[in-house]
């Protein structure tokens, strides 16, 4: 077992100075094909995991790096209303050179010119990869505003990115899954790679997904769906009172204390006094949380399942859901679960979503799940990813800033950085093998 422990902090005068609770219900649809893997908006196809033992140090190491690119005045600024297209020649292009061998997506050498060259088209995808947008080598609308985001603002998200992380423990098995939520997909990662990765919908800002770390112990089948209290007040009592067969047609039952079923008639819909029956839904094509449901029990409620409206899974926004994370081919990651139970391989999850019945398959091992909200990580290949801030958590930066190991700190001395005792308690990243994981 290989224990990370976190052991000092950055004070956070060097950035201050310088820089579903389930699905919500909703009228049954046809449900479209999801989209080709090819066609899936902004998800990497590196094998390398978002997150592992080494993040937290890699942050702290990278926010260093910033901050001297911040002394030296920062990186220039793009202008707008000028064609940056392959092709295309004159000043604009030579600032975008500068911007880009900033930041090595260009090679340093190469930082001369005023010719949108092949060099420069492949630069531009590769900066375009680590913001999560569509990889075109052109700069359009929306890559022209994340090249002129200050490096102050990206030294806030790398921060605040580190401060989350700050005092979470996580125990890295063989297998484990991350849901990065600003990025909007989940990972499956076997042996230290990702083995899948899955395009998902997260919490819209008002209903935002909670971080968490807990294990994934089983696997739900054509699941109901039992609605959180929350749901009930703010949808389900809001849609009976303009159409009192609301909950008929989505094939939900209301259950007194001892499980007995009551009329919806007999409900004052009207009353804002809270309810006191709860609300199922059956499983089927209508639920809500689709044909599969990977629980994985935690005091938020929220798990990772199938949906009824996988036309959202193709779309760059993909912030819909009352705080659950929808999973584009959840079935696929099911069987991935599943692989050390016999008799469970896609084609027998198939064949037992058809017959139609709730089934449960539970795992021998639980696997650990991470729910982390990351605007700014680096990779073990020292790619630095930013994703924008959906839920404008970077604001709620509360705590001093930690740096996972003593090589970032010997740098902030030499660069006149402060560094403080930590207050805080330390993260802890363990790497466990399944047997150390019961």
């Amino acid at each position: 077992m290989r224990t990370v422990p976190v052991v000092v902090v950055l004070s956070a005068l060097i950035v201050a100075p310088a820089f579903g609770q389930g699905a919500a219900p909703a009228t049954p649809m046809p449900a479209p094909k999801p989209a080709a893997k090819s066609e899936m908006a902004g998800v990497s196809k590196s094998p390398i995991p978002t997150f592992d033992a080494g993040t937290y140090g890699r942050i702290g190491e990278t926010m260093l790096s910033y901050s001297a690119i911040d002394v030296r005045g920062g990186w220039p600024t793009v202008p707008g209303g000028v064609e940056l297209t392959p092709g295309a020649q004159g000043p604009a292009v030579a600032l975008l050179r500068q911007r880009l061998a900033i930041t090595d997506d260009l090679d340093p050498e190469k930082i001369a010119g005023d010719v949108y060259d092949d060099a420069l088209a492949a630069a531009v995808r590769k900066f375009q990869a680590r913001h999560g947008l569509a990889e075109t080598g052109s700069v359009g609308k929306q890559t022209l505003a994340a090249l002129n985001v200050p490096v102050k603002q990206r030294l806030k998200q790398l921060a605040a990115s580190l401060d989350r992380l700050g005092g979470r423990s996580f125990s890295f098995a063989q297998r484990y899954v991350v849901v990065n939520i600003p990025a909007a997909f989940a990972e499956a990662v076997e042996g230290d790679k990702v083995a899948r990765r899955y395009v998902v919908v997260v919490g819209k800002p008002d209903r935002a997904s909670p971080t968490l770390t807990t294990h994934i112990t089983a696997v739900n089948l054509n699941p109901t769906w039992t609605v959180p209290l929350s749901i009930v007040k703010k949808d389900i009592m809001t849609k009976m009172r303009k159409d009192p067969t609301y909950v008929s047609r989505m094939h939900m039952k209301l259950l007194d204390a001892n499980g007995a079923e009551i009329s919806p008639s007999s409900v004052d819909w009207k009353s804002d006094r809270s309810p006191n029956f709860t609300i199922r839904q059956d499983s089927g094509n209508h639920n809500a949380l689709g044909n599969v449901r990977i629980d994985m029990p935690n005091p938020h409620s929220v798990y990772m399942h199938d949906t009824n409206h996988r036309n959202l899974f193709s779309s760059d926004y993909r912030f819909h859901s009352s705080g659950c994370a929808r999973v584009a081919d959840v079935r696929d990651l099911a069987a991935w679960l599943l692989q050390d139970n016999p008799g469970w391989r896609r084609p027998e999850i198939d064949a037992a979503i058809a017959k139609g019945g709730r089934t449960d398959v539970r795992l021998p091992r639980g696997v650990p799940v991470a729910w982390l909200y990351l605007t700014g990580w680096v990779t073990r290949d020292g790619t630095v990813h930013f994703r924008p801030d959906v839920y404008d958590h970077d604001d709620d930066q509360k705590r001093p800033l930690e740096v996972a190991n003593q090589q970032p700190i010997a740098f902030a001395r030499a660069s006149g950085f402060v560094l403080q005792s930590a207050n805080a308690k330390p993260a802890t990243f363990e790497h466990n093998a399944y047997l150390d994981n019961r």
